[in-house]
Formats: structure tokens, C-alpha cells, sequence
């Protein structure tokens, strides 16, 4: 099996349970060294997410609010979100594999555990969807995931800094405050699962964003950059990206890999 050519063939699968099951198989014969790493591979650059044909693609700001989680579509609104997320954070695990080629077996080896992570989450999340009545693809959804990976896709650091260490990284800020909030609801079944779920999610986030570090710092040293390069590409794709400094997750971004100064520079004050 050549590893590029059927990486390629699984990121243009547009049916997730068919591309879920091209992916496990594909996986099986990567841990068994059996997969060939092509020289000379020229990777694609796609132009639509593989979302496209099941999903209705807004602006962020028109995708459904999920502000009273109490009701059912609350719910829905809210785990067709984290759904939408898992599912881009799939392809995108597959195409960091996909899109650099030359390096350490190892890192090939962390991006495909990400995406076999990625796929689980996604799963876990689709079946409290059914249990309310839903699927993936009822609710309208942004690209802004698919959108990084194109801005990205020239560029291994840039790469590294702007879906992991950025975008993956915000992720451990965000879904405690969404705990926090579901936690002070009345109780229920569904409710529960929901916290449970992302209680699952948010532990093994961290690990992905620390993949990210690992990779970033390789190659900033590859390169000869310094690694504040980071804060540099950040403000060059999100300008206003370090604004809510009182909702780092300080603890969790120490254990990925974010240094005491990093933190420092975006909480702006002294959090170690």
C-alpha cells in the first residue's frame, strides 16, 4: 500500500462512515510497517472541504447559536458543533501526514494516532446526536478549519503553529468554560453524557496540542527559527488572536508544551 496515494484517496472520501473505514484499514497496515512512503509524492491542494456535500456552510457568525442548553436544540446545536470540529480535525490530522513529506517515521506515526483519536471523539459524539434525533449535517457549519489548512499548506512550521498549537490549543481554553456551564444545569441523562464526552475529548486534546509543540520545535529547528516565530504567524493569520487572555487554560497548555514566557506573552501577566 503507497502511503501518499491512500492517504489522498481517504481525505477525497466524501462519505465519513466509508472513509472512517478506508482510514482503519489503512492505519492496520501503517502499524504493520506494510505502507511504501513514495519519493517524490506531489500532494494536492484541495479546494472544498470533503464536508461540502452533506454539510450547509456559513459564516462563523451565522452558524446556530447554542445558548440555552437546556432544551434539545440547544443540545443539538451544541454537539453538532463539537461533531463539525472532530470531523475537520480528522482531515486535518490526515493531511499534516499527507502534505510533508521527508519526515521521521515518528511523526507520521502521531498525526494518524491523532486522526484515529479524532474518529473515536467524532463517533462519540455523533451517537448523542441520534440519541436527540439528529445527524451530522443537520445544522449549518463553518470552514474556518479547512480554511487554516489551505492558508497552511506550503509550510511545515506555519502548519504546526496555526491547527495544533493554535487552533487545537484554543480548544483546551474553551471546553472547560463549556463544562463549567453545563455542570451548574439541572441534571439529566443527557446532560451527563454530554459532560462526560467532553471530559474524554478535552484530556485527550491536550496530547494532540503537545504533538503540535513536538513538531513545531523540530521544525524551528530544522529551519534555524527561533521559536518565538509562533506569536509571529499567529498575528500574520489572526491578528486579533490572543484577546481573551483571563480564559487560557494555563495548566493545560503547560503540559502541551507551551513554555512559562509563551504563557506569559499571552495572558499578559505572570501565570507560572
Amino acid at each position: 500500500m503507497y502511503f501518499f496515494k491512500e492517504l489522498e484517496s481517504i481525505l477525497e472520501t466524501k462519505i465519513p462512515q466509508e472513509k472512517f473505514a478506508r482510514f482503519e484499514k489503512f492505519y492496520a497496515e501503517f502499524l504493520k510497517s506494510s505502507c511504501v512512503f513514495e519519493d517524490d509524492f506531489t500532494p494536492k491542494e484541495f479546494t472544498k472541504p470533503s464536508y461540502e456535500g452533506f454539510c450547509h456552510i456559513v459564516a462563523p457568525q451565522n452558524v446556530p447559536k447554542r445558548s440555552n442548553l437546556t432544551t434539545k436544540e440547544g443540545q443539538i446545536n451544541l454537539l453538532h458543533a463539537v461533531a463539525h470540529i472532530e470531523y475537520s480535525a480528522v482531515d486535518l490530522a490526515l493531511d499534516a501526514a499527507y502534505r510533508f513529506q521527508g519526515l521521521p517515521k515518528e511523526y507520521y506515526a502521531d498525526w494518524l494516532r491523532v486522526a484515529e483519536d479524532e474518529v473515536r471523539h467524532f463517533l462519540m459524539i455523533e451517537t448523542l446526536l441520534k440519541e436527540l434525533g439528529a445527524s451530522y449535517g443537520d445544522v449549518a457549519v463553518h470552514n474556518a478549519l479547512f480554511e487554516a489548512s489551505q492558508k497552511t499548506a506550503g509550510n511545515f512550521v506555519e502548519r504546526m503553529a496555526v491547527v495544533p498549537r493554535y487552533l487545537e490549543a484554543n480548544g483546551l481554553d474553551a471546553t472547560p468554560m463549556i463544562l463549567k456551564k453545563l455542570k451548574k444545569l439541572p441534571k439529566n441523562e443527557m446532560l451527563e453524557k454530554i459532560v462526560h464526552s467532553l471530559e474524554i475529548i478535552l484530556d485527550e486534546e491536550v496530547e494532540h496540542v503537545r504533538k503540535g509543540d513536538v513538531w513545531f520545535k523540530y521544525g524551528c529547528q530544522k529551519q534555524g527559527l527561533k521559536e518565538d516565530i509562533y506569536f509571529e504567524i499567529i498575528q500574520k493569520y489572526y491578528p486579533r488572536g490572543f484577546l481573551r487572555p483571563n480564559d487560557l487554560n494555563i495548566q493545560a497548555r503547560k503540559e502541551a508544551g507551551f513554555s512559562c514566557s509563551e504563557l506569559k506573552s499571552m495572558a499578559k501577566k505572570d501565570v507560572c
